[in-house]
């Protein structure tokens, strides 16, 4: 796996973890560690969309790649 793969999925999985406890506990915990608003939230709320987004453009080779490294 590319270093920016691993990258983008420690995002994905950070933006996932919070979304979850928006939904389930009504909790942003970005929001709560860099206050609501807060120029670095929205910066973390961008680099996790981008990480999204990087995310799709890779879902096409993710079989072709489990398959040639198993």
């Amino acid at each position: 796996m590319r270093n920016l793969d691993v990258i983008a999925m420690i995002l994905l999985v950070v933006g996932g973890l919070n979304w979850g406890l928006v939904g389930m506990l009504n909790f942003d915990l970005v929001a709560t560690l860099f206050g609501a608003s807060s120029m670095i939230s929205n910066l973390v709320y961008i680099v996790v969309g981008v990480a999204a987004l990087y995310g799709i453009t890779r879902i096409p080779t993710m079989g072709r790649t489990a398959a040639i490294n198993s």
